[in-house]
């Protein structure tokens, strides 16, 4: 880049470093030289999505894909309204969860604010702040979960938001009803409060809180969820914020119209009202994968943790990035830790046991290479 160009960037642009995806799976598989990949690193739903789901997505009609799809995704939020007994204005929906997060900060800060949240969280609530020239205060998890006193402590003036992942990405732990009240009364209406339940289809237990519910009592309180976890549309990219239609009004400003696609619309939509026994059969995957892999690693000697959520984080005797690149050479793609600040972690994503038995497999034969010497 000629200095000229490079001086027209913020410094906090110049200073932020992008993401880089993995590359596509043939692509993967040529390098590493294998003939199939278990996807175990983005918390995919590997059922697929629902029956009514997968019925819309056989339907769709190649000339619908000329015509331009519905710019506030009408139908969808009505689907959203009679499932959750709100007013359809409450809800907006965006191409993921990443673009209702920008769309959050953008219509609440300014320069000189700063939103809080944990250090080892999903990383895209301090991307979007930091690339936005906010500042993103980091607190340690407690835990290994959301400290609600330490992040009440770091408040200030110009604390916008505060971004709570209930349960949380990568450790699964979750606040309980209790601890979310006496945060959220901690927090007094000061500020802008984004509870994350992106996992929240795979909790079953009376003690958790539901945002949808805690909104109508916290008007500051908003909500996101999405179809990529739990629905398994994560290809179609359909997330969606929900809160009190004040503030919906203003985040709806910030907000690209025409994003989320003609597919993704219907086969949400289509999800929702066909979900029971999806959720059900997600979550005796999930169990039975638990009940594979977590004695394996106690024989081990591995430390792990395992809450909420389809995955699994794991500490590995090497680096993270040799134990990926070992695994890869097997056939078994994991997500390495070091970027969510978990050195020599891994996490893998719970699917069929067919898959788990050959993860542990590979990954015995890999922790048997690195304690005998070089890869």
């Amino acid at each position: 880049m000629c200095p000229a160009i490079a001086e027209l960037v913020p410094d906090y642009i110049r200073a932020f470093e992008a993401y880089t995806p993995s590359r596509p799976d043939p692509v993967l598989m040529r390098q590493y030289g294998v003939d199939h990949l278990h996807r175990l690193n983005n918390n995919e739903n590997a059922l697929g999505p629902p029956a009514d789901a997968r019925a819309v997505i056989e339907a769709f009609e190649p000339p619908r894909s000329a015509i331009y799809p519905s710019g506030d995704c009408y139908a969808l939020r009505l689907a959203l309204s009679e499932r959750f007994g709100k007013d359809p204005e409450r809800f907006l929906v965006g191409n993921g969860s990443c673009e209702v997060i920008a769309s959050v900060i953008k219509a609440f800060c300014e320069k000189g604010d700063n939103i809080i949240t944990a250090d080892k969280t999903f990383a895209v609530y301090e991307w979007v702040a930091e690339f936005s020239g906010f500042e993103a205060r980091l607190i340690p998890l407690s835990n290994w979960g959301f400290d609600p006193e330490a992040m009440l402590a770091a408040m200030d003036a110009r604390t916008k938001i505060l971004f709570v992942c209930n349960p949380n990405n990568p450790t699964g732990t979750w606040w309980d009803k209790g601890t979310m009240e006496r945060f959220l009364r901690g927090v007094a209406g000061r500020a802008i409060v984004v509870i994350d339940e992106a996992y929240c289809e795979y909790v079953d237990d009376e003690a958790f809180p539901n945002g949808m519910e805690l909104m109508e009592r916290h008007p500051n309180v908003v909500v996101f969820r999405t179809f990529s976890k739990m629905y398994a549309l994560a290809g179609l990219r359909v997330g969606y914020v929900c809160g009190q239609r004040d503030v919906v009004d203003y985040i709806r400003r910030t907000h690209i119209v025409y994003s989320v696609n003609s597919l993704g619309q219907p086969a949400a939509a289509a999800a929702l009202a066909d979900d029971a026994g999806h959720i059900l059969a997600t979550r005796r995957m999930v169990a039975e994968a638990k009940e594979l892999l977590l004695p394996a690693f106690d024989a081990l000697g591995l430390k792990y943790v395992s809450g909420a959520g389809n995955f699994v984080m794991v500490e590995t005797p090497a680096s993270d990035s040799l134990i990926y690149r070992q695994l890869m050479r097997r056939g078994v793609m994991v997500r390495t830790m070091t970027g969510f600040r978990f050195p020599n972690w891994i996490r893998v994503s719970l699917v069929q046991l067919p898959a788990m038995r050959d993860f542990l497999a590979a990954f015995g034969e890999v922790l048997q290479a690195v304690s005998t010497g070089p890869a």
